[in-house]
Order: structure tokens, then C-alpha cells, then sequence
């Protein structure tokens, strides 16, 4: 069997990232055999296509962190031929074939049957949203409600920060839209969002303080850096930051004030190594009670052909919400 992938490989001018024929053979190891539907482009898909980058050990490597689709073949009995499924993470994409592919082959330990959810609205989710959903999960099992207050997400025309915004509304929560795109305000009415504020801190140049006047009872943060630092200065008495993005730097210029004297938790969300279990638990859910209702606002379609430019839209910070990449049949 012959197809075609999104192949990526190093040359003198850097990672090439081009159109390829290949064998089952290239695939490599895995107990399912996946026809991909769709995949979605991601920031960590841009560095997999960077010298540099830091996330690809060995090329050539088929991007695509996130990849839906039907199970063509398993010598796994939890899935048959036919059953739609999601697969993310792990090595996907980085040292294990992704889903810029009209197949991929995987363990059936990285693989997510699908249940309320079509294989666009996966890709529609993808890392990003799954990674939203882990964040709002940990504000509720922290016993997060919405009579505690407006929640807080930064980032917010990005993919965690969008889905994160729109499953919060959902769950009935007043949400405050941090952004530094001034033309959003539209799109995260349409979300849900009850207000819209820049980026944070307000004055990037002002000294930080400890603590400041407690404004959230909770955040969902995709930044990092000087952003959070501030954010977690103004989270109120027992609230808790989920944390999953440092766009705004690695550095954390804090203090141990916001948890020593309000009991601030701060939350590290890591979607790449989620047990499958757990991982399985929280997809059943996003496709019940914490599904997004207004993904088709934040979903743009493209052919996987065009990874290449959306990518780069993506590196740049001039891409908003999340691409979905038609794999089957696009190429």
C-alpha cells in the first residue's frame, strides 16, 4: 500500500517540510492501523518543523501531534475495524509518525475511541482543547464554582485559551477573555466570555507586586512568565492557576505570598503523558458535559497541504483559535 504524507526532513537550508509517497513499511511499529480523517496544526508541530526546534529527535519525521480518523486494522480487541477514534501525545508527531498522513499506525495504549464527538470536532479539540479540558477539570475537582467568582483565562485567542473559554461558559462560569488582539471582543462574546481585557499585567514595565487586589477565583493560564507572575498576585483566597503554555516566557518572577497567605494552588498541565485511562475519562466527557458549543467560532478548515503556511501563521502569533487539517482526500 502506497499514500501520501507531509514528510519532514533536514537540509542544508533547514526542515523541509514536503508532499511524499510512501509504503506501509514507513510507518514503523503499532497495533492500529488508523485512516486519518483530519489532524490539526499546533505550536509544537511549527518547532517539529524548526531547526532547532527542540522536540524532534531524527528525521524524516510525518508531523502532527493530533490525529482523527477509522480504525482500518488492530491486534487489539478494545477497537475493530470501523471505530472512530482520536489519537495525541505521547510520541506522536515527534519520534513516531503523526497525522499528517493518510494513515498512521499506533499502540493501541495511545489510542481514544470516540463517544459524542465526530472526527472533526476532535481535531477541532485536539491537544489544545484536550489540554483546555484538563485545565478546567482541575478547577472543578479543586471545587471550583461559579457563585466563587469570574474565572480568568489569558491567551485566549489561542487554542487552549478559546476552548477554555468556551467550556467555561458552558459549565455557567462569568469569564474574563485576557488578549492582546484588540479585534476579539466579537469572537469571545459569541464564546461566552463576559469581558475582555488585554494582555497582563496592564503596564508590562511596572515592578510587580506580591499580591495585589484579589480580581479571580481561578485562572486558566497558556503564557507563562511575567503574566502569570501577576496573575497569581491577584487570584483570590484559595483559588488555583492551571498552567500549561510559557508563549510569555519560562521564567516565573514570583513569591511564595500568593500561596502562603491566600492558599493559592498553581496546577502544571501536561497533556503529552496523561495516562490513557484518564485520558480516555476526560474524552468521554469533553464529548458529554464539557463539550465545547461553539467550536465552529474558533475552527478554521485548510488541506494538510498548506501545514506549511498555517504553521508559520502560528510561530508568528497572527494565528488565532485552532486550524483543522483535512487529511483524507487533500492531498
Amino acid at each position: 500500500m502506497e499514500f501520501w504524507a507531509m514528510v519532514a526532513h533536514r537540509s542544508d537550508n533547514g526542515i523541509e517540510l514536503t508532499r511524499q509517497k510512501v509504503g506501509e513499511e514507513f510507518l514503523g511499529p503499532g497495533t492500529v492501523l488508523i485512516k486519518v480523517h483530519y489532524s490539526s496544526a499546533n505550536f509544537k508541530d511549527g518547532l517539529a518543523v524548526t531547526a532547532g526546534g527542540g522536540v524532534v529527535r531524527e528525521y524524516p519525521i510525518v508531523p502532527g501531534i493530533d490525529l482523527t480518523g477509522e480504525v482500518v486494522s488492530s491486534e487489539d480487541d478494545h477497537f475493530v475495524p470501523g471505530d472512530l477514534v482520536v489519537a495525541h501525545g505521547y510520541d506522536i508527531g515527534v519520534s513516531h509518525h503523526g497525522g499528517f498522513a493518510e494513515y498512521a499506525r499506533v499502540p493501541a495504549e495511545w489510542v481514544v475511541k470516540l463517544e459524542g464527538l465526530s472526527p472533526r470536532e476532535a481535531a477541532a479539540l485536539g491537544t489544545a482543547g484536550f489540554t483546555a479540558a484538563m485545565s478546567v477539570q482541575e478547577l472543578l475537582n479543586r471545587g471550583l464554582t461559579p457563585s466563587d467568582g469570574s474565572v480568568l483565562v489569558t491567551g485566549a485567542t489561542g487554542g487552549v485559551g478559546s476552548v477554555a473559554v468556551d467550556i467555561l461558559a458552558g459549565l455557567g462560569f462569568e469569564v474574563v477573555a485576557s488578549t492582546g488582539k484588540k479585534d476579539a471582543a466579537e469572537l469571545f462574546s459569541a464564546l461566552g466570555a463576559t469581558e475582555v481585557i488585554g494582555r497582563l499585567p496592564e503596564d508590562p514595565d511596572a515592578k510587580l507586586r506580591p499580591l495585589s487586589k484579589a480580581r479571580w477565583s481561578a485562572a486558566v493560564d497558556s503564557v507563562g512568565g511575567k503574566s502569570l507572575a501577576y496573575v497569581l498576585s491577584c487570584i483570590a483566597y484559595g483559588g488555583t492557576v492551571a498552567v500549561s503554555g510559557l508563549t510569555g516566557g519560562a521564567d516565573l518572577p514570583t513569591t511564595v505570598m500568593p500561596f502562603i497567605l491566600r492558599g493559592v494552588a498553581l496546577f502544571g498541565i501536561d497533556s503529552a503523558h496523561f495516562p490513557i485511562d484518564q485520558r480516555r475519562d476526560l474524552w468521554t466527557r469533553l464529548g458529554k458535559e464539557l463539550k465545547p458549543q461553539h467550536l465552529s467560532a474558533i475552527e478554521n478548515l485548510a488541506p494538510v497541504t498548506e501545514a506549511p503556511e498555517v504553521l508559520r501563521a502560528i510561530q508568528s502569533g497572527s494565528h488565532s483559535g485552532r486550524t483543522v487539517l483535512a487529511v483524507a482526500g487533500a492531498f
